[in-house]
Parts: structure tokens; sequence; C-alpha cells
């Protein structure tokens, strides 16, 4: 129990800094940050999954390892059962909520597929942390019964470090995830192939050298294309291909926010 409420606090904290990193990151460009602050909600998701790990799932470790080697009866249990159940209603209740809202953005993928693809740590970060509370709650629940039914109260400390075990899954593998969007992810291949494409159908354009895409925020992507251009065009014409082609791509592929184009020879 002291593990799930440990749990609940540092889930609380935790959705409080995810809102905290989408404020920030909706923040205008200036001339300290020009691209804006889009990857702050990358920095708090991180922040996020250090917290899970270093509170949620130490502590729990720590306190079902103490109560193992320590164990004490439980007593009054049907209070520990009535707090468990209501929880597991409320939380059930948020879980859907989160799988639902995800749903709504992971196309004909599957779920796996989608967290793996998706450049919005602020939802995948919601439907783990959920899933692992539910998980946590189960088992919760189980340990109590059987250190109940079995009279064996090291049941309560096992179900204590599994729940830190779940924890500390799910906080590993939410690093990882945020890792590599800290450190910039392309655009996903469809919207990589999009650009491509509209990049290889614009006139005055002989080769396509490089393209380059990087994500400054969910919903905020960056375009460098090295091109070739015609030799034989004027630099207005230059200028006007690009100028159209730059409107062509944040039409095309409404997440492109910034494009440089780069006129170089093969």
């Amino acid at each position: 129990m002291l593990s799930e409420g440990i749990h609940s606090l540092v889930d609380t904290g935790n959705q409080g800094l995810l809102l905290f990193g989408l404020n920030r990151s909706s923040k205008p460009a200036d001339e300290r940050h020009p691209f804006g602050y889009g990857a702050e909600l990358y920095f708090w998701a991180f922040v996020v999954a250090i917290l899970l790990f270093a509170l949620g799932s130490g502590i729990s470790l720590y306190e079902g390892i103490h109560k193992v080697m320590h164990p004490e009866i439980v007593t009054s249990a049907w209070i520990n059962f009535v707090v468990l159940a209501l929880s597991m209603l409320f939380e059930g209740a948020a879980t859907y909520v989160a799988f639902k809202e995800f749903k709504k953005t992971k196309g004909n993928y599957s779920y796996w597929q989608a967290i793996k693809r998706s450049k919005n740590p602020a939802i995948f970060t919601v439907l783990f942390e959920d899933s692992a509370a539910m998980l946590g709650l189960v088992i919760a629940f189980v340990g109590l019964l059987l250190a109940q039914y079995l009279n064996m109260p090291i049941f309560d400390g096992i179900a204590s470090i599994c729940i830190g075990v779940v924890l500390a899954i799910t906080a590993i593998f939410l690093a990882f995830e945020t890792k590599g969007l800290l450190i910039g992810e392309a655009a996903t291949p469809e919207a990589r192939a999009k650009i491509r494409s509209i990049i290889g159908e614009s006139e005055g354009i002989t080769h396509v050298n490089t393209v380059a895409t990087l994500h400054l925020g969910p919903e905020e992507i960056l375009v460098n294309a090295s091109l070739d251009f015609d030799d034989n065009l004027s630099a207005a014409d230059v200028e006007n291909i690009t100028s159209t082609l730059t409107a062509r791509l944040k039409e095309g592929v409404p997440s492109v926010k910034r494009v440089f184009i780069e006129a170089k020879s093969v």
C-alpha cells in the first residue's frame, strides 16, 4: 500500500511536470532560442522518467526488501482492499481515456509501432504510466490477498518488490524513448517521403543532394535540403523556386515549420 501511495504521488507530480513542459514548449521563438521551445517537452518527459525510476521504483524496491526481511502482519486489511478497489475504478477510467486518446493518433499501426513512431512523449508517457499504475494496483491487491489468505505477510513485501520492478521497466523504456527525441529524431518515413516527393516535383531542380529533417517539437519539423538548381536559372528564378517550394512543403506536410535550402552542385 505504501508503494502504491508513493507511485500515485509520483504520478501526480509527473503529470504536473508534463503540463509544465507542454506550456513551455508552446512559447514562441525568441533571440536566445531562435528555433523555439518545442524540445522543452522532451526534456521534462525525460525528467519524468528519471523521477519514476528514482522515487517510484527505488522506494518501492527498498520497502519491499525491508518487508521481506522483516514481515509484518497487515491489520485492518479490509480498508486496504476498499482503497485498492476504488483506486482501480479511478485508474481504470484514466487508463481508458489515455488509450482512447492514443488510438486517435496511432492510425493503422499497432500500439507498439505507434509508440515507437510517436514524436509526442506526453501521450505515450501518460499511457504507460496509467498502464503501470493499473498493473501495480493488481499486484498490490493479489499480494495483500495472499498475505491474508495464507497468513504469510511476506507476500506483502514481495508485491512491493514486483511493483518496483514494473516501475523500473516503465521508467527505463520512457527514458530511452525520450532520449531519442532529445538527441534529435527525423520525421516519420511517410513525412520524409512526402517531402522528397514535393521537392522532386519542383521545376528548376536537376538533382536532390540531401534532405535532412529534424523534430524540434511534436508538431514542428525542420527541413534542410541541399539542391542542385539548373545552371541556366537566374538568381531571381532560384529565389522564386525556393519561395514556392517552401510554401508547398508547409502546405503538403503541415508539421513542417522551418525550411532551409542550400544551392549546391552535385
